[in-house]
């Protein structure tokens, strides 16, 4: 057998454990500068270790079934000042750390989750259309 067939679980667990760390870490360092998502994320965040600690152990939590996230990120995200046209851009931003830092099957599960979580950030933030019929946050 090979080193990577020798590999207990746990030394797969800290590999991944780190490799979530390093796609939070880039995501932030991408999104912070961004035209569209720095002043929203760069308004947002105070203590940005103590964001970034969190927001890896929620990826660990999903992809590792981990217990160090037990938060519920839709009501911080219903305070900011996020705009439709975040959503894309945030994904855009997200596959590409996902892809570059996590192994292929979970950079396929951190993006599914995070669709799942845009679509529906996006329909628990703008439930409503206006009169253009584009997504609101109130009746149009």
């Amino acid at each position: 057998m090979d080193a990577a067939h020798n590999e207990s679980p746990d030394a797969n667990h800290a590999g991944i454990e780190k490799a979530i760390a390093a796609c939070v870490e880039d995501f932030y360092g991408k999104a912070r500068k961004d035209a569209l998502l720095g002043p929203v994320f760069n308004n947002a965040v105070a203590d940005w270790d103590s964001h970034l600690r969190t927001v890896a152990n929620f990826w660990s939590h999903v992809l590792l079934k981990t217990e160090r996230y037990k938060g519920f990120p839709f009501p911080v995200h219903t305070q900011l000042p996020i705009r439709p046209e975040h959503f894309p851009r945030w994904l855009e931003l997200f596959e590409e750390s996902a892809n570059k830092f996590l192994p292929p099957a979970y950079a396929e599960a951190a993006i599914a989750r995070s669709q799942h979580m845009a679509r529906s950030f996006m329909s628990g933030i703008f439930p409503f259309t206006d009169e253009n019929g584009k997504a609101a946050r109130r009746p149009g």
